[in-house]
Protein backbone atom coordinates (compact mmCIF):
# COMPACT_ATOMS: atom_id res chain seq x y z
CA UNK A 1 0.00 0.00 0.00
CA UNK A 2 1.17 3.60 -0.81
CA UNK A 3 2.65 5.69 1.86
CA UNK A 4 0.42 8.64 1.21
CA UNK A 5 -2.70 6.41 1.79
CA UNK A 6 -5.72 7.94 3.58
CA UNK A 7 -6.11 5.61 6.87
CA UNK A 8 -9.91 6.72 8.15
CA UNK A 9 -10.96 6.96 4.34
CA UNK A 10 -12.32 4.66 1.97
CA UNK A 11 -11.92 6.82 -1.30
CA UNK A 12 -8.17 7.98 -1.87
CA UNK A 13 -9.41 10.05 -5.21
CA UNK A 14 -11.80 12.77 -6.29
CA UNK A 15 -12.46 11.74 -9.92
CA UNK A 16 -13.86 14.46 -12.66
CA UNK A 17 -17.46 15.71 -11.83
CA UNK A 18 -18.73 14.64 -15.40
CA UNK A 19 -20.56 17.55 -15.25
CA UNK A 20 -18.23 20.27 -14.80
CA UNK A 21 -16.72 21.42 -17.95
CA UNK A 22 -13.30 22.57 -16.07
CA UNK A 23 -11.27 20.14 -13.81
CA UNK A 24 -8.55 20.58 -11.43
CA UNK A 25 -5.35 18.75 -12.50
CA UNK A 26 -2.03 17.99 -11.11
CA UNK A 27 -0.20 18.60 -14.25
CA UNK A 28 0.51 21.96 -15.71
CA UNK A 29 1.61 22.34 -20.09
CA UNK A 30 4.44 24.30 -18.24
CA UNK A 31 5.80 21.73 -16.17
CA UNK A 32 4.54 23.12 -13.11
CA UNK A 33 3.22 20.24 -10.69
CA UNK A 34 0.47 21.44 -8.93
CA UNK A 35 0.21 19.78 -5.16
CA UNK A 36 -2.89 18.22 -3.55
CA UNK A 37 -4.95 20.94 -2.51
CA UNK A 38 -5.68 19.05 0.67
CA UNK A 39 -3.87 16.25 2.09
CA UNK A 40 -6.10 14.79 4.61
CA UNK A 41 -9.53 16.68 4.21
CA UNK A 42 -11.34 17.63 6.74
CA UNK A 43 -15.75 17.12 7.07
CA UNK A 44 -17.16 19.68 6.16
CA UNK A 45 -21.18 20.88 6.75
CA UNK A 46 -23.05 22.26 3.61
CA UNK A 47 -26.96 23.09 5.26
CA UNK A 48 -29.31 22.92 2.91
CA UNK A 49 -32.99 24.24 3.47
CA UNK A 50 -35.48 22.14 0.74
CA UNK A 51 -39.21 22.41 -0.10
CA UNK A 52 -39.82 18.77 0.42
CA UNK A 53 -37.89 16.00 2.24
CA UNK A 54 -39.74 12.92 0.64
CA UNK A 55 -38.38 11.06 -2.04
CA UNK A 56 -40.36 8.93 -4.43
CA UNK A 57 -39.21 5.96 -5.86
CA UNK A 58 -40.19 4.07 -8.49
CA UNK A 59 -37.62 1.13 -9.12
CA UNK A 60 -38.74 -2.42 -8.67
CA UNK A 61 -35.84 -3.37 -7.30
CA UNK A 62 -36.92 -1.43 -3.92
CA UNK A 63 -39.59 -2.44 -2.21
CA UNK A 64 -41.19 0.90 -0.90
CA UNK A 65 -42.14 4.39 -2.26
CA UNK A 66 -40.93 7.23 -0.18
CA UNK A 67 -37.58 7.82 1.27
CA UNK A 68 -36.42 10.58 3.79
CA UNK A 69 -32.73 11.19 3.62
CA UNK A 70 -31.69 14.06 6.21
CA UNK A 71 -27.67 13.92 5.19
CA UNK A 72 -26.25 13.95 1.62
CA UNK A 73 -23.16 12.43 1.64
CA UNK A 74 -21.72 10.20 4.09
CA UNK A 75 -18.57 10.56 6.84
CA UNK A 76 -18.94 6.61 6.89
CA UNK A 77 -16.65 6.33 3.81
CA UNK A 78 -18.22 2.76 2.12
CA UNK A 79 -15.95 2.81 -0.42
CA UNK A 80 -18.55 0.70 -2.70
CA UNK A 81 -21.34 3.21 -1.71
CA UNK A 82 -24.02 3.33 -4.73
CA UNK A 83 -25.26 6.50 -3.52
CA UNK A 84 -22.05 8.48 -4.31
CA UNK A 85 -23.22 9.23 -7.44
CA UNK A 86 -25.71 11.36 -6.14
CA UNK A 87 -22.97 13.67 -4.71
CA UNK A 88 -22.34 14.68 -8.83
CA UNK A 89 -25.84 16.60 -8.49
CA UNK A 90 -24.40 18.91 -6.47
CA UNK A 91 -21.44 19.91 -7.89
CA UNK A 92 -19.16 17.56 -6.04
CA UNK A 93 -17.06 14.76 -6.36
CA UNK A 94 -18.25 10.99 -6.14
CA UNK A 95 -14.67 10.43 -4.63
CA UNK A 96 -13.53 12.01 -1.45
CA UNK A 97 -16.05 14.70 -1.25
CA UNK A 98 -18.70 12.93 -0.79
CA UNK A 99 -17.36 10.96 2.76
CA UNK A 100 -16.22 14.97 3.67
CA UNK A 101 -18.22 17.45 2.54
CA UNK A 102 -21.60 16.97 4.18
CA UNK A 103 -24.78 18.21 2.92
CA UNK A 104 -27.56 18.50 6.09
CA UNK A 105 -31.19 19.07 5.77
CA UNK A 106 -32.08 20.55 9.18
CA UNK A 107 -35.67 21.28 8.56
CA UNK A 108 -36.49 17.63 7.54
CA UNK A 109 -38.37 16.81 10.66
CA UNK A 110 -40.51 19.87 9.98
CA UNK A 111 -40.82 18.90 6.35
CA UNK A 112 -41.84 15.58 7.53
CA UNK A 113 -44.58 16.40 9.79
CA UNK A 114 -45.99 18.65 7.16
CA UNK A 115 -46.20 16.25 4.60
CA UNK A 116 -48.48 14.12 7.35
CA UNK A 117 -50.53 16.92 7.53
CA UNK A 118 -51.45 16.94 3.92
CA UNK A 119 -54.92 16.25 3.58
CA UNK A 120 -53.84 13.37 0.98
CA UNK A 121 -51.34 11.50 2.92
CA UNK A 122 -52.59 8.21 3.58
CA UNK A 123 -50.29 6.07 6.21
CA UNK A 124 -47.69 3.92 4.07
CA UNK A 125 -44.21 2.67 5.41
CA UNK A 126 -41.06 5.42 4.36
CA UNK A 127 -37.34 4.34 4.33
CA UNK A 128 -34.85 6.18 6.98
CA UNK A 129 -32.64 6.58 4.74
CA UNK A 130 -32.36 4.77 1.41
CA UNK A 131 -29.74 6.73 0.06
CA UNK A 132 -27.16 7.90 2.43
CA UNK A 133 -26.70 6.74 6.38
CA UNK A 134 -29.30 8.44 8.86
CA UNK A 135 -27.13 7.50 11.73
CA UNK A 136 -23.76 8.79 10.69
CA UNK A 137 -21.45 9.98 12.48
CA UNK A 138 -22.67 13.56 12.30
CA UNK A 139 -26.06 12.58 14.08
CA UNK A 140 -24.88 12.06 17.23
CA UNK A 141 -24.04 16.31 17.70
CA UNK A 142 -27.18 16.85 15.14
CA UNK A 143 -29.67 14.47 16.45
CA UNK A 144 -31.80 14.93 13.33
CA UNK A 145 -32.84 11.55 12.67
CA UNK A 146 -33.68 11.48 16.64
CA UNK A 147 -36.12 14.33 16.06
CA UNK A 148 -37.73 12.46 12.66
CA UNK A 149 -38.03 9.26 14.36
CA UNK A 150 -40.19 11.74 17.07
CA UNK A 151 -42.46 12.68 13.90
CA UNK A 152 -43.08 9.18 12.95
CA UNK A 153 -44.14 8.43 16.42
CA UNK A 154 -46.46 11.34 16.50
CA UNK A 155 -48.45 10.60 13.50
CA UNK A 156 -47.96 6.89 14.33
CA UNK A 157 -46.25 6.25 10.63
CA UNK A 158 -44.72 3.09 9.78
CA UNK A 159 -40.81 3.38 9.49
CA UNK A 160 -37.91 1.27 8.21
CA UNK A 161 -34.45 2.15 9.17
CA UNK A 162 -31.27 1.17 7.70
CA UNK A 163 -27.83 1.49 9.17
CA UNK A 164 -24.42 0.35 9.97
CA UNK A 165 -23.79 2.57 13.02
CA UNK A 166 -24.54 1.38 16.25
CA UNK A 167 -25.84 5.26 17.41
CA UNK A 168 -29.01 3.53 16.50
CA UNK A 169 -29.42 2.42 20.14
CA UNK A 170 -29.43 5.75 21.79
CA UNK A 171 -33.15 6.02 19.92
CA UNK A 172 -34.24 2.77 21.54
CA UNK A 173 -36.58 4.32 24.16
CA UNK A 174 -38.91 6.13 20.68
CA UNK A 175 -38.08 2.65 18.61
CA UNK A 176 -39.47 0.80 21.43
CA UNK A 177 -42.79 2.87 21.53
CA UNK A 178 -43.05 2.67 17.40
CA UNK A 179 -42.30 -1.44 18.35
CA UNK A 180 -45.12 -1.70 20.79
CA UNK A 181 -47.74 -0.44 17.69
CA UNK A 182 -46.21 -2.20 14.41
CA UNK A 183 -44.49 0.70 13.31
CA UNK A 184 -41.39 0.16 12.31
CA UNK A 185 -38.58 -2.77 10.98
CA UNK A 186 -34.37 -2.24 11.40
CA UNK A 187 -32.27 -3.09 9.05
CA UNK A 188 -28.63 -3.19 9.97
CA UNK A 189 -26.05 -3.24 6.83
CA UNK A 190 -22.92 -6.14 7.22
CA UNK A 191 -19.99 -6.44 5.04
CA UNK A 192 -17.85 -8.31 6.80
CA UNK A 193 -16.41 -10.34 9.59
CA UNK A 194 -13.59 -10.07 9.35
CA UNK A 195 -12.49 -6.76 11.02
CA UNK A 196 -9.26 -6.06 8.59
CA UNK A 197 -11.48 -6.23 5.62
CA UNK A 198 -14.66 -4.07 7.55
CA UNK A 199 -12.29 -1.27 8.19
CA UNK A 200 -10.94 -0.88 4.43
CA UNK A 201 -14.45 -1.40 3.05
CA UNK A 202 -15.97 0.90 5.79
CA UNK A 203 -13.76 2.81 7.63
CA UNK A 204 -16.01 4.76 9.60
CA UNK A 205 -18.69 2.10 10.48
CA UNK A 206 -19.78 0.51 13.62
CA UNK A 207 -16.98 -3.07 13.91
CA UNK A 208 -18.75 -6.36 13.29
CA UNK A 209 -18.64 -7.23 17.02
CA UNK A 210 -20.73 -3.94 17.32
CA UNK A 211 -23.20 -4.74 15.27
CA UNK A 212 -23.74 -7.68 16.61
CA UNK A 213 -24.61 -6.47 19.82
CA UNK A 214 -26.74 -3.62 18.23
CA UNK A 215 -29.17 -6.35 16.57
CA UNK A 216 -29.11 -8.08 20.16
CA UNK A 217 -30.04 -5.11 21.95
CA UNK A 218 -32.78 -4.34 19.54
CA UNK A 219 -34.50 -7.61 19.11
CA UNK A 220 -34.28 -7.76 23.42
CA UNK A 221 -36.28 -4.32 23.08
CA UNK A 222 -38.89 -5.47 20.88
CA UNK A 223 -37.30 -4.18 18.00
CA UNK A 224 -38.05 -6.18 14.67
CA UNK A 225 -34.96 -6.61 13.26
CA UNK A 226 -33.37 -8.09 10.34
CA UNK A 227 -29.72 -8.10 8.55
CA UNK A 228 -28.66 -6.60 4.74
CA UNK A 229 -25.72 -8.55 4.16
CA UNK A 230 -24.62 -5.31 1.37
CA UNK A 231 -22.65 -5.79 -0.76
CA UNK A 232 -21.30 -8.75 -1.91
CA UNK A 233 -18.22 -9.02 -3.59
CA UNK A 234 -17.03 -11.69 -5.41
CA UNK A 235 -13.13 -12.42 -4.39
CA UNK A 236 -13.65 -10.63 -1.13
CA UNK A 237 -16.47 -10.90 1.38
CA UNK A 238 -18.94 -14.01 -0.11
CA UNK A 239 -17.46 -16.56 1.74
CA UNK A 240 -18.65 -15.45 4.95
CA UNK A 241 -22.50 -15.79 4.16
CA UNK A 242 -23.15 -18.43 6.22
CA UNK A 243 -21.20 -17.34 8.89
CA UNK A 244 -22.88 -13.77 8.89
CA UNK A 245 -26.20 -15.37 8.57
CA UNK A 246 -25.76 -17.94 11.87
CA UNK A 247 -24.49 -15.10 13.45
CA UNK A 248 -27.28 -12.78 13.53
CA UNK A 249 -30.12 -14.88 13.48
CA UNK A 250 -28.33 -16.11 17.07
CA UNK A 251 -28.87 -12.81 18.27
CA UNK A 252 -32.50 -12.26 17.19
CA UNK A 253 -32.36 -11.35 13.60
CA UNK A 254 -35.73 -12.26 11.88
CA UNK A 255 -35.27 -11.45 8.29
CA UNK A 256 -32.19 -11.37 5.88
CA UNK A 257 -31.33 -9.68 2.45
CA UNK A 258 -28.74 -9.30 0.56
CA UNK A 259 -27.46 -6.89 -2.63
CA UNK A 260 -24.12 -7.47 -4.93
CA UNK A 261 -21.77 -4.77 -5.53
CA UNK A 262 -22.44 -2.44 -8.57
CA UNK A 263 -20.36 0.21 -9.56
CA UNK A 264 -22.20 3.17 -11.49
CA UNK A 265 -20.50 5.98 -13.20
CA UNK A 266 -17.85 7.46 -11.01
CA UNK A 267 -17.99 5.07 -8.27
CA UNK A 268 -16.06 2.57 -10.59
CA UNK A 269 -12.60 4.54 -10.71
CA UNK A 270 -12.91 4.70 -6.71
CA UNK A 271 -13.23 1.70 -6.07
CA UNK A 272 -11.02 0.21 -8.43
CA UNK A 273 -8.09 2.62 -7.39
CA UNK A 274 -8.89 1.32 -4.12
CA UNK A 275 -8.70 -2.07 -4.99
CA UNK A 276 -5.42 -2.48 -6.29
CA UNK A 277 -3.97 -0.21 -3.93
CA UNK A 278 -5.31 -2.49 -0.93
CA UNK A 279 -5.59 -6.11 -2.77
CA UNK A 280 -2.96 -5.66 -5.82
CA UNK A 281 -2.25 -9.51 -5.86
CA UNK A 282 -6.47 -10.13 -6.89
CA UNK A 283 -7.50 -6.56 -7.88
CA UNK A 284 -7.97 -7.86 -11.52
CA UNK A 285 -9.83 -11.21 -10.67
CA UNK A 286 -12.23 -9.32 -8.29
CA UNK A 287 -12.87 -6.65 -10.69
CA UNK A 288 -13.02 -9.06 -13.71
CA UNK A 289 -15.97 -11.20 -11.29
CA UNK A 290 -17.61 -7.83 -10.96
CA UNK A 291 -17.97 -7.57 -14.20
CA UNK A 292 -19.38 -11.32 -14.49
CA UNK A 293 -22.35 -10.34 -12.17
CA UNK A 294 -23.35 -7.33 -14.60
CA UNK A 295 -23.37 -9.25 -17.97
CA UNK A 296 -19.85 -7.94 -18.64
CA UNK A 297 -20.08 -4.54 -17.99
CA UNK A 298 -19.22 -2.39 -14.97
CA UNK A 299 -21.90 0.42 -15.37
CA UNK A 300 -25.10 -1.39 -15.22
CA UNK A 301 -28.40 0.30 -14.72
CA UNK A 302 -30.60 -2.91 -15.66
CA UNK A 303 -33.25 -2.85 -13.14
CA UNK A 304 -33.03 -6.27 -11.54
CA UNK A 305 -29.58 -7.01 -12.45
CA UNK A 306 -28.21 -4.66 -11.13
CA UNK A 307 -28.96 -5.31 -7.48
CA UNK A 308 -29.18 -9.55 -7.60
CA UNK A 309 -26.62 -9.85 -10.56
CA UNK A 310 -26.74 -12.27 -13.57
CA UNK A 311 -24.89 -15.55 -14.27
CA UNK A 312 -23.17 -18.26 -12.70
CA UNK A 313 -21.45 -16.36 -9.97
CA UNK A 314 -24.68 -14.75 -9.19
CA UNK A 315 -26.39 -17.88 -8.92
CA UNK A 316 -24.02 -19.24 -6.40
CA UNK A 317 -24.07 -16.08 -4.23
CA UNK A 318 -28.34 -16.34 -4.49
CA UNK A 319 -28.03 -20.78 -3.60
CA UNK A 320 -25.53 -19.72 -0.56
CA UNK A 321 -27.53 -16.92 0.72
CA UNK A 322 -30.91 -19.17 0.58
CA UNK A 323 -29.47 -21.99 2.08
CA UNK A 324 -28.16 -20.19 4.47
CA UNK A 325 -31.15 -17.91 5.10
CA UNK A 326 -33.50 -21.57 5.33
CA UNK A 327 -30.89 -23.32 7.82
CA UNK A 328 -30.41 -20.48 10.41
CA UNK A 329 -34.11 -18.50 10.00
CA UNK A 330 -36.17 -21.02 8.43
CA UNK A 331 -39.66 -18.93 7.84
CA UNK A 332 -39.02 -16.50 10.42
CA UNK A 333 -39.82 -12.98 9.16
CA UNK A 334 -40.50 -9.22 10.48
CA UNK A 335 -44.11 -8.51 11.40
CA UNK A 336 -46.40 -6.41 8.70
CA UNK A 337 -47.19 -2.99 10.14
CA UNK A 338 -50.39 -1.85 10.81
CA UNK A 339 -51.35 1.26 8.75
CA UNK A 340 -54.57 1.62 10.72
CA UNK A 341 -52.80 3.09 14.00
CA UNK A 342 -51.88 6.63 11.65
CA UNK A 343 -53.19 9.72 13.41
CA UNK A 344 -54.19 12.26 11.21
CA UNK A 345 -53.76 15.41 13.41
CA UNK A 346 -51.04 13.71 15.33
CA UNK A 347 -53.12 13.51 18.47
CA UNK A 348 -54.06 10.13 20.33
CA UNK A 349 -58.31 9.51 19.58
CA UNK A 350 -59.56 9.85 23.27
CA UNK A 351 -61.59 6.70 22.93
CA UNK A 352 -57.75 4.71 22.26
CA UNK A 353 -57.31 3.01 25.34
Amino acid sequence: MENDYLKGRGAQINPQNPFHKNHFVQEHWEGIDEPELEDAPQTQIFYETPKKILSTNNSTDIPFTYSINPYQGCEHGCIYCYARETHEYWGLSAGRDFETKIIVKKNAPQLLEKQFLHKNWKSTPVMLSGNTDCYQPLEKKLKITREILKVFAKYANPVSIISKNALIVRDLDILRDLAADNLVHVYISITSQEESLRRLLEPRTATYSKKLQVIEQLSQAGVPVGVMIAPIIPGLNNHEIFHIMQSVAERGARSAGYTVVRLNGSIAPVFKDWLEKNFPDRAQKVWNQIKALHGGQIDDKSWGRRMSGDGAIAQNIQQMFRLARKKFMGEAKLPPYDLNKFRKNGNLNLFEF
